[in-house]
Order: structure tokens, then sequence, then C-alpha cells
């Protein structure tokens, strides 16, 4: 019996033109686990992803997907994955069945099971009152579980989330990580990519953070958090254009998503004190202050620390 991980990817490159866009990635997803991919745009989350749904072949290393090799055996991987890209791929014209219908035929399904399949999955997507609407009335949240169903007609023994939630409202997001953890709970390995850290805190087993072509660091949401450590003083001014002044005023502050927002890592022994001082500094410096307190690390405080930018708001990501 193979013990093959589901993906194990070793020392990949990929270069388009003069731009590196992936740099020696080295990565691990074993059978049954959830690995989030989290790193700003351009890092070369998708890429990756294109590299191991056979979509694009590496310049240089090896990637395999259960034991298969994306470039010598692309085929067989096919057969083995599903994929849900950034962008919902239906058709607009046709009713979601019939968009169903058609990709299981795609797939090589019998049209009698490709009827079947697409019963089953618009009932499970909670879209069978819409099924027989032409996709163009749908909203994007019911264009993006079409897009997932579609990549399940065949059950895929591991399935590729490409920034699954991008642009969608929190009611939408919500309904697609329902059916994610379902997916989950059965078993199937999941590699997501994704911009937003709650949604890698909410369903990744393992989170990797990828920046300029390569992974900076891999762990559990409470490993990086760890990782950060001590705390954090996070401060929300009151006028939008305070952040220049407060982060000049304060040795340290960094700037956050929010114009209104800081953040100040400071050391768990000197927590209290250093709030102190920092309030008092904010004070002298007549800075107005809406809020202010101590608090954990989060996924946000990684990506900042690892990749020195801001994590991007719901709305840039969109």
């Amino acid at each position: 019996m193979s013990h093959d991980p589901a993906v194990r990817v070793r020392g990949v490159r990929k270069r388009f033109g003069t731009t590196d866009a992936l740099t020696g990635v080295d990565l691990e997803v074993a059978e049954g686990e959830v690995v989030g991919l989290l790193g700003p745009n351009g890092a070369g989350k998708t890429t990756l992803v294109r590299v191991l749904a056979t979509l694009l072949p590496p310049d240089e290393g090896q990637a395999t997907i259960f034991g298969r090799d994306v470039v010598r055996d692309a085929p067989e991987v096919r057969r083995l994955i599903g994929l849900t890209g950034q962008y919902a791929a239906v058709d607009e014209l046709l009713t979601g069945r019939e968009n169903l219908k058609m990709f299981g035929e795609l797939f090589h399904l019998t049209g009698r099971d490709a009827r079947r399949r697409a019963g089953e999955l618009l009932e499970r997507f909670d879209l069978a009152d819409a099924g027989d609407r032409p996709a163009r009335t749908y909203s994007g949240g019911m264009r993006r579980r079409l897009d997932l169903a579609s990549s399940l007609l065949v059950r895929p023994r591991l399935l590729f989330l490409d920034e699954p939630t991008t642009g969608l409202d929190p009611r939408s997001r919500n309904a697609i990580w329902e059916v994610t953890r379902e997916l989950v709970a059965e078993g199937t390995p999941l590699l997501l990519t994704t911009q937003y850290l709650e949604e890698a805190d909410q369903l990744a087993d393992r989170i990797a953070v990828i920046d300029h072509g390569d992974i900076i660091a891999e762990g559990t949401g409470d490993e990086l958090k760890d990782r950060v450590g001590g705390q954090v003083v996070d401060i929300l001014l009151a006028e939008d254009g305070d952040g220049d002044r407060a982060q000049a005023a304060i040795p340290g502050a960094e700037r956050t998503g929010d114009p209104r927002r800081i953040r100040v890592p400071v050391p768990a022994e000197d927590a209290l004190a250093e709030l102190s001082r920092i309030a008092a500094t904010l004070q002298a410096s007549g800075l107005y202050v809406r809020d202010i307190g101590l608090r954990r690390p989060t996924l946000d405080d990684v990506f900042l620390e690892l990749t020195q930018q801001a994590p991007p708001t719901a709305q840039e990501a969109a």
C-alpha cells in the first residue's frame, strides 16, 4: 500500500520572462489534511496551484499528487483532482443543472450519471430551487457554489480551492466555508489559497506562508502566532490622517490595512508598562484615540511580520 502524501513539492521553480514566480518551493499535504497557502497578491499562490493541477509545467523541481508526477503522469493526475479557480467558470446562458450536466459529460460521465450527479450536487449546495434558472441570474455566492459543485462531479481524491471566497459577502463566504468543512469531514484533502487571514485560521489544519515565490513559514495557526510572540498594543486613532504622526511618535509602530489603526509589538513581560508609555506618548503628541488595548498576536500580525505588508481588507481583496 502506498504511503505517498496527497501532495509533495520539492524545489519547484517557475519563471515568466524576468519574473521568478516560484523560487524553489517545498511543500507537503498529507491525506485528509487541509493546508492553507497564505500570501499577498503576486506571492506565487496561484502559480503553484496551476503547476500542481498540470496547467503549467515547472521549470525545475518535482511535484507529485499521490505519487504521480504532475508532468510525466499528467492525465492520471487530472483524474485524481478537482480545481475551483479564482473566478467561477460557469456558462451564464445555461441553467445551473445544465452547467453541471455539461461538466459531467466533459468528465466522461454517461448522460444518465451526469444528470444524477447534477441533481445530487444541486441539493447538496442548496441550489436545487435555482437549478433550472439561467446562471446569469445567480448571485456571486451562488455562482461560486455552482463552480465548487462542478469540481466534485467525479469525487476527486484531492481538491484545490484557489481563493474560493474572494469578492463574496460574509453570508456567501460562510456558506462556502460550511461546504468546505463538510468535504474535510469526509476526508478530502484540500490545498486552499487565500488572502483572508480568518479563512486560513478557520479552515486549515496547517498554514504555509508564501512570499516572493517561496514558502517562508509553516505551522498551525497557533504555532505561527507564537512565532510572533509577546503581546500587541492595538490602537484605533480618531482621525484617518493621524497614522503617520503616530507611527513617527512611537518606536516600533506598524501600519495595518486600516488608516486609523496601528499596532505595536511589545514583550509580554513588559506589556502593561509599554501600554502606559505608548498612551502617554500619544497624549503628549496631541493624538486622539478611540480605542487602545493589549491583545495576543493574530494571523494578521503574522502576515505583517513575515511579509512586511498589511493583509488586504475584504474590500481590497474583492
